[in-house]
C-alpha cells in the first residue's frame, strides 16, 4: 500500500475522530454551564468527560503525527524524482554495474512508473527469461534486482520469509517474480457510493452493551396561563414522556479467497479487504437513507414539487419551504446547522441553470447575484457547496433515483444535529479465519459492525419530491 493511500486512510480516521469529539465537547460545555447556572452537576461526570476528551485528543495527536510523517515521505519522494530528472535527464532507466545488488537507501527502483509507466520493460524481461530458459543477461540481472527489492520493500504482501524464499527459488529467479507495485496500484476497484450522509450525521459512540437504545422524549409539556384572579388556581399540566426505542443493527459481509490467490497473487488480500470496507460503508449509508420505516426517505415530511417541465428557479423555493418547515418543527431546539442531501445528478442540474434574477436578501457566505456557491470538492469530501439561502449541500449517490413515477429522486433537508448515528468505535471489525476453509485451501474474510440511528427524536426532516424531480435535462433552466 502506497503512502498516498495510507495518508488518505489516516485522514479518514482523523475526520471520524473529530466527529466523535464534538458531542463529547458539547456534553462538557453543558455540564460546566449547569455548574455556572447553579444547577447540580456531578464532578465525577465532568472529570470522566474531560478524561474521555483527553484520550481522544491523544489519538488525534498520534494520527496527526502519522499524517505529517506520510506527507513528508510523499514530498521527499517527489523531490527525489525531480532531482533525478534534473541531474540525469533521459538516463533514469539506465542501470549501472554496481546496481546489480539491492541497497538500503533512496536509490531508484529497477522498474519505475516515470520510466516505464506501462510495465513494458518488466514484461519484456519476463518474456526473455521464459524464452531463454532463465538465462537472459541484462534481463536476468534486472529481474534478480527487482526480486531483492521486493523482499525488502513489499514483505507485507507475502506470507512470511519462508514463502518469499520459496517463491524466489527457481531457474534464474523466474519463479520468485512479483509484479511491480506501481502496476498493481493501477487496478480499478469497484466504484461505491460510500457514506457522505453518514459522515454528516451527528455521530455518537455506541454503548458497549444491549441491542436497543432507549431515548425519553417529552411529548406532553408543562403549562402556564394568566391567573384569572388573585388566589385563583394557576395553570397545571403534568409533564409526560414517550419512550423512543432505537434498534442496534449489524452490518456484515464475507469473502473466501483461495490460498493460491493470496500467496501467488500480488496485493489480492489487500484489494479484497478494501472492497469489503467500501461495501460496508455504502450499505450503512444507504440504510440511513432508504431503510423501510426508519430511513430518512420514510420519516421525512413531503414538500411536493409537481411539474412536467421543471426548472431550477421553480425548485429552489420548495427547498426554502422545506428549510422553513424544519425550523417550525424544532423551534428553540433548532441548532441552525441545516443540511440538504441530494443525488449528484440533482446537484449538477442545479449548477446548470442560467438566469437574470437572484434573491432579494443577501445571505452569509453567498456571493451577490449567485444561485448558491459550488466549493468544487470531489465526491465524498463533505460539503459540496451552499444554496442561495446558505444551506450546505451533501451529495450522496445512495439517494434513490427510481422513486415516485420511476425516475424521480428526492432532496432531503434537516438539522444535522438531529440526524443521530451511533457507531461502535471499533467498527468495522475484521476477521481473517484460515481454519473453516482449510480443507479446500481457502481463507475466510469477515467484516462486521454494529450501529443504530434515529431521525425522529424530533420529527422535523423534510423531503422535496414529486414529478419535478424526474431525471434532469441539462437545458440551462
Amino acid at each position: 500500500m502506497g503512502p498516498e493511500t495510507l495518508r488518505s486512510q489516516v485522514r479518514a480516521e482523523i475526520s471520524a475522530k473529530l466527529a466523535t469529539r464534538k458531542p463529547i465537547t458539547d456534553k462538557l460545555a453543558a455540564l460546566r454551564s449547569a455548574v455556572d447556572g447553579g444547577q447540580e452537576a456531578s464532578a465525577e461526570d465532568i472529570r470522566a468527560t474531560i478524561a474521555q476528551r483527553a484520550a481522544l485528543d491523544a489519538e488525534l495527536d498520534a494520527l496527526q503525527e502519522r499524517e505529517a510523517a506520510l506527507t513528508a515521505e510523499i514530498d521527499r519522494e517527489a523531490a527525489i524524482d525531480r532531482l533525478q530528472a534534473a541531474v540525469a535527464p533521459g538516463t533514469a532507466g539506465a542501470r549501472r554495474a554496481y546496481d546489480n545488488v539491492a541497497r538500503v537507501g533512496r536509490e531508484e527502483r529497477t522498474y519505475r512508473p516515470d520510466t516505464d509507466p506501462q510495465g513494458r520493460q518488466f514484461l519484456r524481461d519476463l518474456g526473455l527469461i521464459h524464452l531463454h530458459g532463465g538465462v537472459a543477461g541484462d534481463s536476468q540481472a534486472r529481474l534478480a534486482q527487482h526480486a531483492a527489492e521486493e523482499r525488502v520493500e513489499r514483505a507485507e504482501y507475502l506470507t512470511g520469509q519462508r514463502a518469499m524464499e520459496a517463491r524466489a527459488a527457481g531457474t534464474g529467479a523466474f519463479v520468485g517474480l512479483t509484479v511491480p507495485q506501481y502496476l498493481t496500484d493501477l487496478y480499478a476497484p469497484l466504484a461505491r457510493a460510500l457514506r457522505p450522509f453518514a459522515d454528516a450525521c451527528n455521530g455518537h459512540q455506541l454503548p458497549a452493551d444491549g441491542m436497543t437504545l432507549n431515548i425519553s422524549r417529552i411529548t406532553t409539556g408543562t403549562s402556564t396561563a394568566l391567573q384569572a384572579s388573585e388566589n385563583a388556581a394557576v395553570s397545571n399540566t403534568d409533564i409526560d414522556d414517550t419512550l423512543l426505542a432505537v434498534s442496534v443493527q449489524t452490518n456484515a459481509g464475507q469473502q473466501t479467497l483461495s490460498r493460491q490467490a493470496i500467496e501467488r497473487g500480488t496485493g489480492t488480500e489487500d484489494v479484497t479487504v478494501q472492497d469489503l470496507f467500501r461495501a460496508y460503508n455504502t450499505t450503512l449509508d444507504s440504510t440511513l437513507l432508504n431503510q423501510a420505516t426508519t430511513g430518512l426517505t420514510n420519516v421525512a415530511t413531503s414538500v411536493a414539487y409537481v411539474d412536467a417541465t421543471p426548472t431550477v428557479a421553480e425548485l429552489y423555493p420548495k427547498v426554502v419551504q422545506a428549510v422553513s418547515a424544519v425550523e417550525s418543527s424544532l423551534l428553540n431546539m433548532a441548532s441552525g446547522e441545516n443540511i440538504a442531501v441530494m443525488h449528484s445528478r440533482r446537484w449538477y442540474w442545479l449548477q446548470n441553470a442560467l438566469g437574470s434574477t437572484w434573491p432579494l436578501m443577501s445571505q452569509p457566505g453567498v456571493a451577490a447575484q449567485m444561485l448558491g456557491t459550488n466549493f468544487a470538492t470531489k465526491y465524498g469530501d463533505g460539503v459540496r457547496g451552499i444554496l442561495p439561502n446558505g444551506t450546505p449541500v451533501i451529495v450522496d449517490n445512495n439517494c434513490g433515483t427510481l422513486l415516485g413515477a420511476g425516475t424521480e429522486d428526492e432532496i432531503y433537508v434537516g438539522d444535522r444535529n438531529e440526524f443521530h448515528l451511533w457507531e461502535d468505535p471499533q467498527a468495522p471489525v475484521f476477521i481473517r479465519a484460515e481454519q473453516p476453509s482449510a480443507a479446500s485451501l481457502g481463507v475466510l474474510f469477515v467484516l462486521y459492525g454494529y450501529f443504530a440511528y434515529t431521525f425522529t427524536r424530533y420529527a422535523h426532516s423534510q423531503k422535496v419530491n414529486g414529478t419535478g424531480l424526474i431525471a434532469p435535462s441539462f437545458t440551462g433552466v
